[in-house]
């Protein structure tokens, strides 16, 4: 499926993956290929999304995800430097 991640300020990810977890705001949530079309909010947390070699995850501070026909495209907030 493919995976976009973007900012008000930068395109975060943009490519193919198999599997994202969300930070949803009730709680974290898993999408895989073919998953029902959803909508949902995130709150603050990690988004953890794998390809087929790599795993990564990016730090957001909120947000909106929306899934259809396997393109997974999240409005984020902002993306939080690690410390």
């Amino acid at each position: 499926m493919y995976l976009e991640i973007v900012t008000p300020d930068q395109k975060v990810f943009e490519g193919e993956v198999i599997s994202v977890t969300f930070p949803g705001t009730d709680g974290s949530f898993q999408v895989l290929n073919n998953h029902a079309p959803l909508l949902s909010t995130l709150k603050k947390g990690m988004i953890i999304y794998k390809d087929e070699k790599n795993e990564y995850d990016v730090m957001v501070d909120g947000g909106v995800v929306e899934v259809l026909n396997n393109k997974v495209v999240v409005l984020a907030e902002a993306i939080v430097e690690e410390e």
